[in-house]
């Protein structure tokens, strides 16, 4: 006869003991015990938590009364600006799911997303009009009904919106009573991966996730109440890396920028006395290689986040020297962003720059609330072992990754094989349990049998004092089969020869890593600053052709 279980013995879940996890419950509480906090700061506007909450339960509101509610997509084609934060609530307050799009995508990729996605509804700043127009005439009569978020502030285009922003939640009731989501594991975003072959895969995330990321941010970070937050990492990707929530959950004010433009940025650190910004490595390049004049007047310092495959060492070096204490963290779409972060340990400290900056520049540990992080050899699911040499991919388990690919159980089945998610990145891990990228799967150069890594090659790079920007992508070579090839962006006034850059790298490594040619360019990019090798890639395919 089977035991029973006393613990199990009239102890359900009701109402009084469990609630679903939500991101939606962190405004509602700044909104009650900071009512006058400032949440946005943008230009000359100023707006409070409580006036903040009141315009998402607008929102909420006459969505619900347009029919708008679960399983149905609002999607947002939004710089930084404030409705870009309210949408992040007053969407999933109406049951729907929010759709950020990437305002730097084409047309066509627009359209099949929007139509894949199937939106109800879509949010456009008339920046991006010229865009969105042709994305909506290739949508025919399937084309979501149009709202425009009017902004003094947007460059001149058409006004798209069947109405404005304004005139839009004006409709809606300040006292809505919405309801956190019944199942936590209802989507709350879907976001879409800029995918350099095929169509992007539209990657669905769920309220818990979300939830649980913004806590870890605060977390990891250990942000303080009321911290002044800048928005130079764009919201459409990753949901702002779940920031929009976090800023609700501590009660602080985001200053919000519709563009990186680094003597902005210095003017809005001075003027809201910054205290925390994200942003990839380019974003902090460019911060660093401004004229010293622009950082005059500022006494504090400022914390920032930094992600990428692997932020190069002068980077993080160059930021400690102008004032920005940065953390590293790790991480991809599926899985809300940043997953991992590199911890700081206290006997750092006692480190040279140079070492310090190397063991930071490693993608490290956990987030707080995420499950794990490991490196598997991909065929047999093995750790590998923790030396620093032995490669493997890097794996994530844990509630803040993704439900799945929307319509895409294939795509869905494989990420997820062995019971982990697979991202791609190639990796070691230290004897201190710290995981380090070596490169993406595809990035990976194969010279004459041996691995090179084109990350350890642009590292080498970037410590060139003429070197802004560099990426490094396989050539393909009649004896080597393939050998490096760097595109170098140099620093504005700056001089540099291929001849010269090519000796610097050979004090830096082994020989046969050290590229066999230099390509001076400006970088194409994303508009998260994420460089574009598949164009790269394709430039160098070309031209080895021809010659």
């Amino acid at each position: 006869m089977s035991r029973i279980n006393p613990y199990q013995l009239g102890l359900d879940k009701n109402p009084a003991n469990f609630v679903a996890l939500s991101p939606l419950s962190f405004i509602e509480r700044s909104a009650k015990v900071y009512p006058d906090r400032l949440a946005a700061i943008y230009g000359t506007r100023r707006q409070t938590w409580a006036q903040t909450y009141a315009r998402c339960r607008q929102l909420a509101h006459v969505l619900v009364a347009r029919g708008i509610g679960k399983g149905d997509t609002v999607a947002v084609m939004l710089p930084n600006v404030p409705a870009m934060l309210e949408v992040h609530f007053g969407v999933p307050m109406s049951g729907a799911v929010l759709n950020t799009l990437n305002t730097r995508l084409d047309a066509e990729a627009i359209a099949f997303m929007l139509q894949h996605g199937e939106a109800k509804v879509l949010l456009v700043d008339r920046e991006f009009s010229g865009v969105v127009e042709k994305a909506l005439i290739m949508l025919g009569n399937q084309r979501p009904f149009v709202i425009e978020v009017e902004d003094d502030e947007a460059p001149a285009g058409n006004a798209l919106g069947e109405t404005s922003y304004e005139a839009f939640i004006a409709q809606g009731n300040p006292d809505f009573d919405w309801k956190l989501p019944h199942d936590e594991w209802d989507a709350i975003a879907l976001n879409y991966t800029s995918g350099t072959t095929g169509n992007p895969k539209g990657v669905v995330t769920h309220h818990r996730g979300a939830y649980l990321n913004a806590a870890s941010n605060v977390i990891s970070w250990s942000l303080p109440h009321h911290a002044t937050y800048l928005w130079t990492l764009p919201m459409f990707h990753c949901n702002g890396w779940c920031f929009p929530w976090t800023m609700a959950l501590i009660a602080g004010t985001s200053v919000f920028l519709r563009r990186v433009d680094p003597a902005l940025i210095f003017s809005l650190i001075h003027e809201h006395h910054i205290t925390h910004m994200c942003g990839a490595p380019i974003v902090y390049s460019m911060l660093i290689n401004a004229p010293m004049s622009l950082r005059e007047g500022i006494a504090h310092a400022v914390n920032g986040l930094i992600a990428g495959a692997a932020p190069p060492a002068a980077v993080i070096e160059g930021c400690e020297n102008a004032g920005i204490a940065l953390t590293h963290v790790y991480g991809l779409t599926e899985v809300y962003g940043p997953a991992a972060v590199c911890a700081k340990q206290a006997s750092w400290t006692a480190l040279s720059m140079e070492e310090r900056a190397r063991l930071n520049g490693r993608q490290g540990v956990p987030y707080p609330l995420q499950q794990a992080v490991a490196v598997l050899d991909p065929d047999t699911m093995v750790a590998v072992p923790a030396d620093g040499e032995t490669m493997g991919e890097i794996f994530f388990r844990g509630n803040v990754v993704m439900k799945g690919y929307l319509k895409n159980p294939a795509a869905t089945k494989e990420a997820f094989a062995g019971g982990w998610f697979h991202t791609g990145d190639l990796a070691v891990m230290h004897p201190d349990g710290y995981v380090k990228i070596k490169d993406r799967s595809k990035d990976i150069i194969i010279s004459g049998g041996e691995n090179i890594s084109s990350i350890e090659v642009e590292d080498a790079l970037h410590r060139h004092p003429a070197v802004m920007l560099a990426a490094v992508v396989a050539q393909p070579d009649e004896k080597w089969g393939e050998v490096p090839c760097a595109f170098v962006e140099l620093k504005p006034g700056a001089e540099a020869g291929e001849q010269d850059i090519i000796e610097f790298c050979r004090t830096l490594m082994a020989r046969f890593k050290v590229p066999k040619r230099i390509v001076f360019c400006t970088l194409p990019k994303t508009s998260t600053g994420k460089i574009q090798k598949f164009l790269l890639r394709d430039q160098v395919k070309s031209t080895t052709a021809i010659e």
